[in-house]
């Protein structure tokens, strides 16, 4: 209740404006319509009270009163009242995710068959399906780190290019792991829709600590039993702030990576806007219908 009272406010505030003639309007009403204001200058408030008829018996809410505040209430729905915000039905549903595949002739070892490149294939069309229609992009990356795509929701796209790749197509041999990870963050950046990064590695070098970017996943191309206590592959994590998944034989590994990957990070923002604020001046519409239904009464406006 706290957090709703400090988040209210006016989409429109200058439509509280609007109030004022009609304050003014009614005061000029009001001074109009009570005769004996012209006699309290001159005569004894005591026996102008003696000689006035029906003064005690006056309405106490007459129809100018019902109309300012009819008014009132068209000018606060108007002016646009709220207090919670409403995801934009232009916005991305779903979070986007660069994949970043090594591509190295250790990949191609059969300890984790077909091999450790096929078996990452597979994991990413998996993980694909899961997230179907999330926006995918593609980094290859041995000596050096090279973008195939950017994030796109067709991941028959994503899943030919990651087929195409080979160690025999990479200009140089190595282990770029801080270059991968860095052009991915740069990609999602300039995608300006947040993220997260998911690397598929059998190794990784040493590293730097990292000092902030995108939430990053690191998919262990390595057996099962090897995987989760690999240390160059935990220091990694380590450095980059992010997870070490190990493959399991049934999917729940991509599974629980998916999970992740949807909550991971800040959600992206509206395109073309950064806050859309719910319209809730509807909600006075009752109230000034009901209002307005006085004046079907007979003799009320002549009151």
């Amino acid at each position: 209740m706290t957090g709703a009272l400090a988040d209210f406010h006016f989409l429109r505030p200058w439509g509280l404006l609007l109030i004022l003639p009609a304050l003014a309007l009614w005061l000029l009403q009001r001074r109009r319509a009570d005769a004996t204001a012209r006699w309290r200058a001159v005569m004894d408030a005591d026996l102008l009270a003696a000689l006035t008829v029906g003064g005690a018996g006056r309405r106490r809410l007459s129809p100018a009163d019902l109309l300012l505040a009819g008014w009132t209430l068209c000018a606060l729905a108007i002016a646009g009242p709220t207090w919670r915000q409403a995801p934009s039905p232009f916005a991305q549903a779903a979070r986007p995710a660069m994949f970043a595949l090594k591509v190295t002739p250790s990949m191609q070892e059969r300890d984790l068959a077909p091999t450790r490149l096929d078996r990452a294939r597979e994991k990413m069309a998996d993980l694909l399906k899961l997230r179907e229609g999330a926006p995918t992009g593609l980094v290859a990356y041995a000596g050096t780190a090279h973008l195939v795509l950017p994030p796109t929701p067709d991941a028959s796209v994503v899943n030919s290019m990651a087929g195409a790749l080979a160690p025999d197509v990479m200009p140089r041999q190595g282990d770029a792991l801080a270059d991968a990870v860095a052009l991915a963050a740069k990609t999602l950046d300039e995608g300006g829709q947040g993220g997260s990064i998911v690397v598929f590695a059998d190794a990784a070098p040493a590293l730097p600590k990292n000092a902030g970017g995108p939430p990053v996943f690191i998919f262990a191309t390595l057996p099962p039993a090897r995987a989760a206590s690999d240390p160059a592959l935990r220091a990694a994590a380590g450095a980059l702030d992010g997870r070490l998944i190990a493959p399991t034989i049934d999917p729940s590994d991509v599974e629980g990576l998916a999970r992740a990957l949807a909550t991971a990070g800040p959600p992206p923002p509206s395109p073309g806007e950064e806050q859309r604020w719910e319209e809730t001046g509807y909600w006075l519409t009752p109230l000034i219908a009901l209002l307005a239904l006085l004046w079907f009464r007979r003799g009320w406006t002549l009151s």
